[in-house]
């Protein structure tokens, strides 16, 4: 079963490692600096709006999918075209509740026209994520990770005639990149459907009340889950917006950390989506998953504590290179006031973001584990209080701080969220505290710190110190036995 899973989980790896970031610091980086900071702050702020009302959307399906076909394959004919109806009217739901929403909490005609387009791309994005729990249920991750990049590639390819049209320039350029992404999001979602109704014996548009019923009262615990993640996970910006003067402004600087936040966390993620029907078959083939916890916790976490540290040390340089590279040419004064404060604040947040990424990589290990267990009622629990958290901690410091008091509440949430989640595991399968490993870890964690603080204490350009850094740590890693060579051979074979 590692081998498996590791040879699949490589190739989406590498897919989505070369597709995801070119489309994320190539294509949307450079929309943003051309709709302006203001304009896309407004389209985070809403995508993340439509985003916390994906309970409706999904209702849990895809989780629970998953980790069902992945227990019992022979189901999956009999449930798909009753599920592939029920999204649909789920889908119809969610969009009447999305737009009554956003007319009472005072979305204008401009803005209800992008949240309705979004509204569509969120129900196309999650239809997706629906047929690909199919494909990864069946253990057919090498297709599941084609779908996973064809809308990213798509939208690169169409992204690049949008950015050298100057259409963005315009007062609705943020309309053409929405209605970019629909198109490119409907085209994979026909070739993905396609795909899936070939693996059927038959396919038919049906009704099925009683079967309905049973799945979405089986799927409501997932659902739940969702709905609360959503909130301490995408809230943030919504807050942003609407509780500050210059909430669109706030929301853009935000965004720009939040972007390589995203990054990174695909990686998590896509680890997160092969284990789920991975965990759940050698669950329910009583095989033991201490050995994969160990494996993915140590091929996920080290990277995740370099990458976060080496933000955090990094801040300015790499978010001055990314969105203020040109702050140098600026003459106005004023421009340049500005311009230097939004560097300063967008750095700051950046840091906080960057630094629980190691929290959220914990939480994709054992939140995937709990929930291909069927632990849904500890893990609501835990969500829940992340949630209220969250939303106190924002009321709180967002007011006071602006975008830095948001960043703060997210990496606090994130942190307890994740360490919940490790001791329910721990105390749900019974594993021993391996103190060794834990050593390990704190070592290695307090090498990344010293490292870094030392490299920056390097006279070269600060690109040079980071590739030292980065260097380092990775022989640090082999020194401390986080990583070793018997293991990378031990993948070398897997592979």
């Amino acid at each position: 079963m590692q081998k498996k899973f590791l040879t699949n989980l490589g190739l989406i790896l590498f897919l989505n490692l070369l597709i995801k970031p070119i489309y994320i610091f190539g294509i949307e980086k450079a929309v943003q600096d051309q709709v302006g900071i203001g304009d896309y702050g407004i389209y985070f702020a809403i995508f993340n709006f439509s985003f916390l009302l994906t309970i409706i959307l999904d209702f849990g399906i895809t989780n629970f999918n998953n980790k069902n076909i992945a227990q019992n394959s022979h189901l999956f004919t009999k449930h798909f075209s009753s599920l592939f109806t029920l999204k649909l009217l789920l889908a119809v739901i969610y969009i009447i509740v999305v737009v009554v929403i956003g007319l009472v909490i005072g979305y204008d005609t401009r803005l209800m026209k992008l949240l309705l387009i979004q509204g569509f791309n969120m129900f196309l994005i999650f239809f997706i994520n629906y047929l690909r729990s199919n494909l990864a249920a069946l253990h057919l991750f090498k297709t599941d990770g084609i779908i996973s990049v064809m809308d990213r590639t798509i939208l690169i390819v169409g992204g690049v005639f949008l950015l050298n049209s100057g259409v963005l320039y315009s007062e609705d350029g943020i309309m053409y990149f929405v209605y970019m992404q629909t198109c490119s999001l409907l085209l994979t979602t026909f070739i993905a459907f396609f795909i899936i109704v070939k693996k059927t014996h038959s396919f038919k548009f049906s009704w099925n009340w009683p079967f309905s019923l049973m799945i979405l009262k089986k799927s409501f615990p997932f659902a739940i889950l969702t709905l609360l993640m959503s909130f301490y996970n995408r809230i943030d910006s919504v807050m942003i917006e609407r509780m500050l003067p210059d909430g669109d402004v706030q929301s853009g600087i935000y965004a720009q950390g939040f972007r390589i936040l995203d990054a990174t966390n695909m990686i998590a993620f896509l680890v997160a989506g092969v284990l789920l029907p991975v965990f759940s078959r050698m669950l329910k083939q009583k095989e033991s998953v201490e050995s994969l916890i160990k494996l993915i916790s140590t091929l996920l976490l080290a990277p995740a504590i370099v990458i976060g540290i080496g933000c955090a040390f990094y801040n300015t340089e790499l978010i001055g290179r990314l969105y203020f590279k040109n702050i140098d040419e600026i003459i106005n004064i004023d421009e340049l006031a500005i311009a230097t404060m939004h560097l300063r604040e967008s750095s700051k947040i950046f840091s906080l973001l960057m630094l629980s990424f190691v929290a959220v990589s914990t939480s994709y290990i054992f939140g995937t584990l709990l929930t291909a267990n069927g632990n849904m009622k500890q893990l609501n629990y835990m969500a829940a209080s992340g949630m209220i958290l969250n939303v106190i901690l924002n009321c709180i410091l967002i007011t006071k701080l602006e975008a830095y008091g948001s960043a703060i509440s997210s990496m606090t949430t994130q942190f307890l969220v994740a360490i919940i989640q490790v001791v329910i595991a721990q105390r749900v399968f019974r594993f021993k505290v391996n103190w060794r490993l834990i050593n390990t870890f704190i070592t290695f964690l307090v090498g990344v710190i010293a490292i870094n603080y030392g490299s920056k204490m390097l006279h070269f350009d600060w690109m040079v110190n980071f590739a030292i850094m980065v260097i380092s740590c990775g022989l640090w890693a082999f020194i401390t036995g986080i990583i070793s060579i018997k293991s990378m051979f031990r993948l070398l074979k897997y592979g």
